[in-house]
């Protein structure tokens, strides 16, 4: 059943599933495009935007990941992925972010002459600059790109374990996932898992949701997306492991759907990810290519997908307390949302 009209701009939010160059502003990438030469499919930032996001929107993971090419090619400069990073920043806050984890495949910033770890250094600039000018704290997840090489992917996890307690948080293994499985990059995420990492992986999103279970099996205490869990034989069984193991399910309605990974928003299986008791949050995974925010995902999850606004905000508090931030973030982040939820009278138990 429907409620009242969320207002989403005022609802306190964590932010852990957000690829950093899916999150340029229209204006932004139109300006680094023309000040790096690369040449633009439009000329104003509503049209860009719009024809990214009819790349995007197309029901295709390769087409949706295509369409970053010229976000990456826009961030091809230190000074670009700097200020990339910080309104990354002013954007999640202003959306009312309390705990904000961004992720991004450096490596992927070679092919136009920026190496990984100068890349990573400019990213954690902008993020340091973005946190204290909100007071918000951040944190950068380098992801590798599942359908590169072993030892590309490998390269992508000592990038990461290179920045351990310098602002990188978390390994993502991203990018299209069928006839890529998490298993062929096996010792790239035990690299970065004993190095003290948290681990994020992409699984059960364009593939099947046993994928989900090898995501597990790798050491991954968060999945992205993960819905095809819900789905096939022994769902149910599969689930229920997943639920005992305590994994984090980032979920990205509106995403899902532009992939290709879900048919309509619908009948999005959110609920039943809810209703299997599943540890899960709204998540926005790109507000450039798909044209939302977080906020507005969570009118989705509630006008949409029938979830209450407590189960929204029970899902926060869960993100808050599965971050790779320090405890001290997690558990401010926590009280904060808590403390809204008592305001504004949502009753969470």
């Amino acid at each position: 059943m429907i409620e009242h009209q969320i207002n989403t701009s005022s609802l306190s939010k964590v932010v852990l599933h957000e690829h950093l160059d899916g999150n340029l502003r229209p204006q932004t990438l139109l300006e680094l495009c023309k000040a790096s030469g690369v040449d633009l499919p439009a000329d104003t930032p509503d049209a860009l935007q719009h024809w990214i996001h009819t790349q995007a929107n197309s029901g295709s993971l390769e087409r949706y990941v295509a369409a970053f090419g010229l976000t990456v090619a826009a961030m091809s400069t230190p000074e670009a992925c700097k200020r990339v990073a910080f309104e990354a920043v002013e954007d999640c806050a202003a959306d009312g972010a309390q705990l904000i984890e961004l992720r991004m495949a450096p490596l992927l910033l070679e092919s136009h002459g920026l190496g990984g770890d100068e890349a990573v250094a400019a990213i954690l600039a902008g993020l340091a600059r973005g946190s204290a000018a909100t007071g918000i704290p951040c944190g950068l997840i380098v992801c590798g790109m599942r359908s590169d090489a072993p030892l590309d992917v490998m390269r992508s996890a000592e990038l990461a374990v290179r920045f351990v307690g310098k602002g990188v948080i978390g390994y993502d293994l991203a990018g299209a996932e069928r006839g890529f499985p998490a298993t062929m990059h096996a010792k790239a995420v035990a690299l970065a898992r004993e190095a003290g990492l948290g681990i994020t992986l992409h699984a059960g999103e364009a593939d099947v949701g046993e994928r989900v279970m090898e995501a597990i099996e790798l050491g991954a205490t968060r999945i992205g997306h993960g819905v095809q869990i819900t789905q096939g034989l022994g769902a149910s069984e599969r689930m229920a492991r997943a639920r005992d193991a305590g994994v984090h399910f980032e979920v990205c309605p509106t995403s899902n759907v532009h992939t290709g990974a879900w048919k309509d928003l619908a009948t999005h299986p959110l609920m039943a990810m809810e209703k299997a008791g599943l540890n899960w949050s709204v998540q926005a995974d790109n507000r450039l290519i798909s044209v939302l925010t977080q906020g507005s995902e969570f009118r989705v999850a509630h006008e949409v997908c029938g979830l209450s606004l407590a189960q929204i905000m029970r899902g926060q508090i869960c993100a808050a307390r599965a971050s790779f931030l320090s405890s001290e973030a997690r558990l401010s982040a926590e009280k904060r949302l808590i403390a809204w939820c008592a305001e504004q009278l949502v009753a969470l138990t």
